[in-house]
């Protein structure tokens, strides 16, 4: 009998410290997702701060125009060199903007069609804000 009450108490010791590290993996992992999700967000909001401050006197809502820009006309670029590239000229300049220098050489030359890609909605963002 003490033997099987033995056993039973193991087996539930065992089942009870299996749930405690699942439930602190599950815990960890989400930690992991909520700072990576707030991390995506603090860059978008940086983003802003920088941009907004060119665009100061420009438009009446700077910056919805650099969120507008950031999520919308960035996003259609699929290169992540011309997509970062773009966003430094956003957030240095305030408007749409790409140096040779920014982008590797073998890239340059899908600059222009990277602004014929962004045209409507960066104009779409900079003239005809959604209400």
């Amino acid at each position: 009998m003490e033997l099987e009450l033995l056993k039973i108490l193991r087996m539930a010791a065992l089942v009870v410290g299996f749930g405690l590290m699942i439930g602190d993996a599950a815990q960890a992992q989400t930690h992991t997702q909520t700072r990576s999700l707030f991390g995506a967000l603090d860059a978008r909001m940086e983003f802003i701060r920088q941009c907004t401050a060119h665009m100061t006197g420009r438009w009446a809502h700077p910056d919805a125009v650099c969120g507008c820009l950031h999520d919308h006309a960035a996003a259609k670029v699929s290169d992540s060199d011309l997509r970062q590239a773009l966003l430094r000229g956003i957030r240095e300049s305030g408007v749409p903007s790409i140096d040779n220098d920014w982008v590797p050489q073998t890239k340059q030359s899908q600059i222009s069609a990277t602004f014929t890609l962004i045209a409507k909605p960066a104009l779409q963002c900079m003239f005809d804000p959604a209400d």
